[in-house]
């Protein structure tokens, strides 16, 4: 039997199936490690058998052929049936840099890292597994545990008890029963606290008062009767309910929250602290009766719209509201896209009419304007957004001939505009929440996997030690232990 240093042909054995190729071949990229394998101590390093002639790897058998028709043609291809991370570890354990991925493949392969890196928050937190917990097995740790007590005897206090419980509480629905308590309640003082928003803008609950004050502009004093109009007591009372249950909760979640720096810096506990705050200072502005006070308090009243925005907090509760969210972020370029095209077709269109609608106008009429609506472009800017987003409102429409033709034509390419990039949003969401519904049906894994030291045939094995990828693995390993 001859050394594989004296064959012009090299065997590979990848996952049980035989592959066949030149040493030439795999001398194409060197640093690699099937170039590796054409070295003279190479069947010392690795899993060579002799009786057979060939290499071993354990390793994924379809995707190796990807790999070995790297070294043939130079062209580095991503297999469809195989899943971004896998072919990912695949590159990296032949040394192969995913750059060198080919640019028709390359969206291939980084949507599903790209999509794992957006869904990262609707991971929850994996409580111990009951089964191996030793409080349950009756270990010394376990003991420990059961009667709250550390290592040295000392008594663990409240704070480390409850701190991780009542966060939990507050911020993961999923973590428990209770949690899931608290997230109905908090939804129902959401959806209330929304409705009494809507009827405080209805007739039906507003009286109007007639009031009489005095004014005084310099040594003339004289009385003026003032409107005013007051809401119903009860949708205050109402709204105050919630806003106690809210301040409640902020608290809460400020108090019992492990990073303070990040909280703070979540636009969702922004929107708590700016939704409550402006019935506070209405409250507190209420009984005061100086200008400067009133002038306050109508200010507040006007900007009482941010109660709205706790409309944003149901996001904390429904994954598919934060699967929208993501989608909005990774859609970034498609919209950006939407609008350009959009301007473009408003500007064209816009200028179009304004001219076509003066084909045919009274040659007594001076600006030419009197027989149609479109005075001027900026006018046209509003018809031509409402007709490119087939919208049409009816309060602006061509009368001429040339300006019908105009009209027709601006719809056709409005219909046209929306539909090229919209259908990559609509994936983009779909790809989003069928990988966020996937992770939260995927069932809780009660042991996680703990390599072992490689054993020989294991594609990390290396005989001779002298394998630089292989002790890489073996070190990454080592970490993840």
């Amino acid at each position: 039997m001859t050394c594989p240093s004296e064959s012009e042909k090299i065997v590979i054995n990848c996952g049980g199936v035989r592959h066949e190729t030149y040493r030439s071949t795999l001398k194409t990229l060197p640093g690699t490690r099937l170039s590796w394998l054409t070295e003279p101590d190479a069947y010392s390093n690795f899993d060579y058998d002799p009786k057979s002639d060939e290499f071993f790897f354990d390793r994924h058998p379809s995707v190796f052929s990807f790999i070995l028709n790297y070294y043939r043609t130079g062209k580095l291809h991503c297999p469809n049936d195989v899943c971004g991370p896998l072919f990912e570890e695949e590159l990296a354990f032949w040394g192969i840099d995913e750059t060198d991925v080919e640019a028709c493949c390359w969206m291939n392969y980084r949507q599903h890292r790209d999509a794992e890196e957006a869904l990262d928050s609707f991971e929850t937190p994996e409580p111990d597994p009951p089964d191996d917990d030793a409080a349950l097995t009756g270990g010394a740790d376990g003991d420990l545990k059961r009667l709250c007590m550390q290592e040295d005897g000392r008594k663990v206090g409240w704070w480390r008890v409850w701190q991780p419980k009542i966060w939990a509480l507050f911020e993961d629905p999923y973590s428990s029963k209770y949690a899931r308590y608290v997230a109905f309640g908090s939804l129902f003082f959401i959806l209330i606290s929304i409705s009494t928003f809507c009827l405080e803008t209805h007739e039906a609950f507003n009286t109007i008062y007639n009031k009489t004050e005095n004014f005084t502009v310099g040594n003339i004093t004289r009385e003026e009767i003032v409107f005013e109009v007051i809401t119903d007591s009860w949708l205050t009372y109402v709204e105050g309910v919630c806003v106690i249950w809210f301040t409640i909760e902020v608290l809460l979640r400020v108090t019992f929250c492990p990073d303070k720096a990040e909280f703070f810096k979540s636009t969702l506990n922004i929107i708590d602290f700016v939704a409550i705050l402006p019935f506070y200072l209405e409250v507190g502005l209420s009984g005061l009766s100086s200008k400067a006070a009133k002038d306050v308090l109508g200010f507040l009243r006007v900007v009482r719209f941010v109660r709205i925005l706790r409309i944003f907090k149901l996001t904390r509760h429904f994954v598919g509201l934060r699967v929208l969210g993501h989608t909005l972020r990774a859609s970034t370029n498609e919209f950006l896209l939407l609008i350009i095209f959009l301007a473009l077709g408003v500007l064209i269109f816009a200028t179009m009419i304004y001219y076509a609608e003066r084909i045919g106008a009274d040659p007594s009429d001076p600006t030419a304007s009197a027989h149609t609506n479109f005075k001027n472009i900026p006018i046209g800017f509003w018809w031509a957004v409402v007709t490119m987003t087939t919208l049409g409102y009816g309060d602006m429409y061509p009368v001429t001939w040339s300006g019908m033709l105009v009209g027709a034509l601006c719809a056709l390419a409005g219909v046209l505009t929306i539909a090229m990039p919209v259908p990559v949003i609509v994936n983009n969401f779909g790809m989003y929440y069928s990988l966020a519904m996937a992770k939260q049906k995927l069932p809780k894994k009660k042991n996680k996997h703990i390599p072992r030291a490689p054993q020989p045939g294991s594609p990390n094995y290396c005989i001779g030690g002298d394998c630089p990828l292989a002790q890489e693995e073996i070190i990454e390993i080592n970490r993840g232990k």
